[in-house]
């Protein structure tokens, strides 16, 4: 059986685990038109689709073959280190709670944002204006700001305000118009392992600092928490220049601060944690 066999079990159920839900997500929607992320991908709570068994599920979903493939190479490859280290049941303890804590961070920046946008909506409707509504869209909106514009509604309400200012049908379709709006970003899910993963990479970032990795891009060698360093300020800056951004920044550095919190708490309990 080769590597795979001599695989820590722990690190390889999981990545069996996640290469079945992905085909049988694959097969359940194009076959049978079974949804799987309408059911176990995670929604905001505002959300119709949310479930709360959605916090453990999205861990084990991903966008597809390549979203699936950096996850896996990535926990094959720090992960197996770990399990060896610690033992299969802190491992598997560390990367559930890494990854809830992940999702845990994404969720709350989402209520932060869609609380804001709250705001944003009920001070339109106090005020409301032409100038105001386009507005609204170019500081609450900017990722869906391309799609906006080229949308028949958006336009239609833009032309009647502008041909009718005073009339008060507008501004309330206006207002609708941007809660619906809201609402369909709630709808929209999230998926994978990488919480958990950026989990694992703290980790062994901790655990070996000067252990050498070969970059790919570039081809350099680098110490292990330099990479790891790197890598927390790189979603960092990305978190907070590219809101409502596809990939959930957030999330990642959800999984290494609460991996930083345990390890922090095991070290207290014991000498020698691992």
């Amino acid at each position: 059986m080769g590597r795979f066999g001599n695989m820590p079990p722990v690190v390889k159920n999981l990545l069996i685990i996640n290469v079945l839900v992905l085909f049988i997500d694959w097969v359940a929607e194009r076959s049978l038109g079974i949804s799987f992320v309408k059911n176990f991908a995670l929604f905001y709570p505002g959300s119709e689709y949310f479930k709360p068994h959605q916090f453990i599920t999205h861990m084990f979903m991903h966008a597809g073959i390549g979203h699936l493939f950096f996850n896996m190479f990535a926990l094959w490859m720090f992960g197996k280190v770990l399990e060896g280290v610690w033992g299969g049941k802190r491992f598997l303890a560390y990367y559930l709670i890494t990854g809830l804590g992940a999702a845990a961070l994404h969720t709350f920046v989402n209520w932060i944002e869609f609380k804001n946008i709250e705001n944003a909506v009920m001070a339109f409707s106090n005020t409301p204006s032409l100038d105001s509504f386009i507005l609204f869209i170019k500081d609450n909106f900017p990722q869906y700001e391309r799609v906006i514009l080229n949308d028949p509604q958006y336009n239609q309400i833009i032309d009647t305000w502008a041909s009718n200012p005073s009339g008060s049908f507008v501004v309330e379709r206006a207002t609708d118009y941007l809660n619906s709006i809201t609402n369909e970003m709630m709808n929209i899910p999230t998926v994978g392992a990488s919480g958990a993963v950026f989990g694992v990479l703290l980790a062994f970032g901790m655990l070996f600092p000067n252990t050498q990795l070969m970059l790919l891009f570039p081809p350099i060698p680098i110490k292990a928490k330099y990479f790891v360093l790197g890598y927390g300020i790189l979603e960092l800056y990305l978190a907070i220049s590219q809101p409502g951004s596809n990939i959930a920044h957030f999330a990642h550095l959800g999984g290494m601060l609460f991996g930083f919190i345990l390890l922090k708490y095991w070290s207290k309990k014991r000498s020698n944690f691992y």
